[in-house]
């Protein structure tokens, strides 16, 4: 009964162990589903289970009907153009990083917007290439052309020269692992993989793609100041390219470099002022396009080409090419690194898109969004596009300009494929160091993720050692192999985090039913010779051993040390008395002894074994406290504690390991008389040991207690009885003395025979 008193409350109820709780409240009997039940329920079908999945397979046909024409198509349209713009331009400069002709960029840019038209569920994001995508790609496409693209001219027409033929097996390499990324991507999403997202940490994340931009601006370098850069895909490959770079800087092209240069000043402070007064102007200014629209006047009116032997463009093919059969030797060799890519794209994806759905409330589905990316690239691969998944900057130009849904990312495709089919001439002339300057352009926010070192340093050490690790890792080992390093190293913390908890010594606070670490407040309460040990993590195999040390840290021995002295003792008693040597009188013990010495053998696995087993005093005629004196010298450590409380509320699971192990560890303090008691666990918990047989004569199902107060509440009831019979009696039981023979007379020496008591 709980009745409310102000801001109080007073709980009357009884002193619960498990046990005891379970017969006043008895368990429902669920029926719990096995495997047939389910696969019943999947093969199962109904009209109204076809429809949820076809709305479930296709959203559109949920959206678009409620689509509110004369309050959002304004908006969508605003938005459509202004992020098909800067989606041209991103799909034009990305190419660069996949190292394949710009122009395939727009196809990447294209064909994944068709279909995640229909296929998928966030309204603001913008689908299309993404430079830490482009750069895995790119990775793979730099590894296998330098040694297969000789094998590769026989593939293609034999009049083609050999630049043109390297450059459509670089796009056939990227395209075939874009198409392979996209079926692992549609594998998962049918077979409701959605979950593998919750791997990559936020903090792994930003520091994945902090190391990506860094990727990006090296990579883009070569273009800037126009030098022939080889290309490096092993381990150390960023300080290979700035090797190759530094050794050839007096190479470089001047006009490259001041348009550059002129072209990231401008950018950025415009981007700049985008930020700062992004509530004033209606849209953001379109940046990019005008210095593109600029840039490829001013290149084409000065001819850039022949007079500064710049790097352009080149021919811009228009329409559509013939889709692609991917290559199966490709499939084989890339595997990893499409799967790399499948999850990496997936991951950024869904991030944005939940940061979306969270701000204007609505549902997305990981599943689905997994069925949306892989349809999407396997589309756009086919078509020879590259790997797609979001771009942060694009995404928020579309939401910023007012995108309601997305009508605007197909407005947005339309303008792609305006520039596909009719306009992309204009753009021959455009240099490629502006379209390597208008990529770095969009690497401000990536890179000043740096400032999160310090923001995770001050919130969670562990968080912040992950962010520095992943950047470490992708930065020396390359994207494929530091993303593999970075998951594994970040599942690796989270062993750390289990194996080595911070176990504390709880203590009551105010004299209440609270209880807390007794460290951190000053009005603590601890209860004479009890001790309350909080475990804040699962017990299993690899921790088991750390949680006995702590354990016994706590108490301050050895349960085990304890227990095998108390038992040599023991023999040596159990001898002085076979010996004659120690004799029971109505007065009480007499012992002849001359020149008795504990001996301190060396003791083999046998005798070690039976040292271990619980202390047996049926064949004594008396009883021995072994916290008193013993007689002559024999010597045990003394101990004040005679209840240990185990808190288990923060122990989620406890495999069979560990469990032989908490076993052993409950014997060893039980054989030594403290008392051990379990709280805080749930019905499952117990379940499992009894399903494990971990019960027995000695370690019963009654050492559980609900709560920490119930269980200090039975130590103090037990106390009291024990201290009632034991003065009840007191009188009527004998007072013995030991009476030592030491030179061959008899010398008296009163001392109380120890008795046993238990509190």
């Amino acid at each position: 009964m709980i009745e409310p008193i102000g801001n109080q409350y007073i709980v009357a109820r009884p002193v619960y162990s498990a046990n005891a709780f379970a017969e006043d409240h008895k368990k429902k009997l669920r029926y719990h589903k096995t495997f047939l039940d389910n696969l019943k329920v999947c093969c199962s079908c109904s009209t109204q289970k076809a429809k949820r999945i076809a709305l479930s397979l296709f959203p559109i046909a949920s959206w678009l009907p409620a689509y509110r024409i004369k309050e959002w198509l304004l908006s969508d349209i605003v938005s459509g153009i202004s992020t098909g713009l800067v989606a041209v331009l991103q799909g034009l400069a990305f190419a660069l990083l996949v190292s394949i002709p710009p122009s395939y960029g727009l196809y990447a840019a294209f064909f994944p917007v068709i279909t995640y038209f229909f296929l998928g569920t966030s309204k603001h994001i913008s689908v299309g290439p993404f430079p830490v995508l482009s750069m895995m790609v790119g990775a793979v496409v730099l590894r296998l052309v330098p040694t297969t693209s000789t094998m590769s001219l026989d593939i293609f027409n034999s009049s083609m020269s050999n630049d043109s033929s390297t450059d459509e097996y670089k796009v056939m390499v990227a395209a075939t692992v874009t198409v392979l990324s996209g079926i692992i991507q549609l594998v998962m999403g049918v077979l409701q993989f959605g979950f593998v997202v919750i791997y990559l940490s936020e903090s792994l994340i930003s520091g994945f793609t902090t190391a990506a931009a860094i990727h990006v601006l090296v990579s883009q370098l070569k273009f800037i100041l126009q030098l022939q850069v080889p290309a490096h895909t092993d381990p150390f490959s960023i300080f290979k390219v700035l090797n190759s770079i530094f050794s050839q800087i007096e190479k470089t092209n001047i006009a490259d470099l001041v348009t550059s240069l002129i072209i990231l000043l401008i950018v950025f402070v415009v981007k700049e002022i985008n930020q700062r007064y992004k509530a004033k102007l209606p849209v953001p200014i379109p940046i990019e396009l005008i210095m593109t629209v600029i840039a490829t006047g001013v290149s084409y009116g000065f001819d850039f080409k022949n007079r500064f032997n710049v790097a352009v463009v080149g021919k811009m093919q228009s329409g559509f090419q013939p889709p692609i059969t991917p290559d199966i030797q490709i499939f084989q060799d890339t595997i990893g690194d499409s799967f790399g890519i499948a999850i990496v794209g997936f991951a950024v994806a869904f991030s944005v898109a939940s940061v979306y759905s969270l701000k204007y409330d609505y549902p997305i589905d990981g599943n689905q969004e997994l069925i949306a990316l892989g349809v999407s690239n396997i589309f756009g691969g086919s078509f020879r596009g590259f790997a797609a998944s979001t771009s942060l900057s694009r995404s928020g130009v579309q939401e910023s300009t007012g995108g309601k849904t997305q009508i605007a990312g197909l407005l947005s495709a339309i303008i792609v494929l305006i520039v596909i089919v009719a306009i992309g001439f204009l753009l021959e002339p455009l240099q490629k160091s502006v379209l390597a300057a208008l990529a770095l352009g969009n690497l401000k926010g990536m890179l000043m993720q740096f400032a999160e070192i310090g923001r995770l340093w001050r919130k969670d050490k562990y968080d912040c050692l992950i962010w520095i690790m992943t950047f470490i890792f992708a930065i020396v080992l390359g994207l494929g192999l530091g993303l593999a390093a970075s998951v594994a190293f970040q599942l690796l913390t989270i062993v750390f985090r289990t194996q080595f908890p911070k176990c504390s010594i709880l203590a009551n606070v105010g004299r209440s039913n609270i209880y807390k670490n007794k460290k951190d407040y000053s009005d603590m309460y601890e209860p004479e010779g009890v001790k309350i040990f909080r475990c804040p993590s699962p017990i299993y195999f690899a921790n088991i051993q750390f949680f006995k040390q702590k354990l016994t840290d706590a108490v301050g021995f050895n349960p085990l040390r304890i227990l095998r002295k108390r038992n040599k003792a023991l023999k040596k008693i159990r001898k002085l008395q076979k010996k004659g040597l120690l004799q029971v009188t109505p007065k009480g013990f007499i012992c002849t002894i001359d020149g008795f010495k504990d001996s301190e053998d060396e003791l083999d696995s046998h005798q070690i074994e039976e040292l271990d087993q619980p202390i047996n005093l049926a064949d004594l005629p008396f009883q021995i406290d072994w916290n008193a004196d013993l007689p002559v010298n024999i010597v045990v450590p003394k101990i004040s504690l005679h209840s240990l409380i185990l808190d288990f509320s923060a122990v989620s699971f406890l495999d069979i390991s560990s469990m032989r192990g908490l076993k052993k560890i409950l014997q060893e303090f039980m054989r030594i008389k403290v008392d051990v008691y379990i709280v805080g666990t749930d019905d499952d918990f117990i379940e499992k040991l009894v399903q494990c047989e971990f019960f027995d004569d000695e370690v019963k199902d009654s050492i559980f207690f609900l709560t920490i107060h119930d269980a200090i509440l039975q130590i103090l009831m037990k106390k009291d009885d024990s201290t009632s019979k034991f003065n009840s009696s007191q009188g009527k039981d004998a007072k013995f003395d030991f009476t030592i023979n030491t030179n061959g007379g008899l010398r008296n020496r009163e001392c109380q025979v120890p008795v046993e008591t238990k509190f």
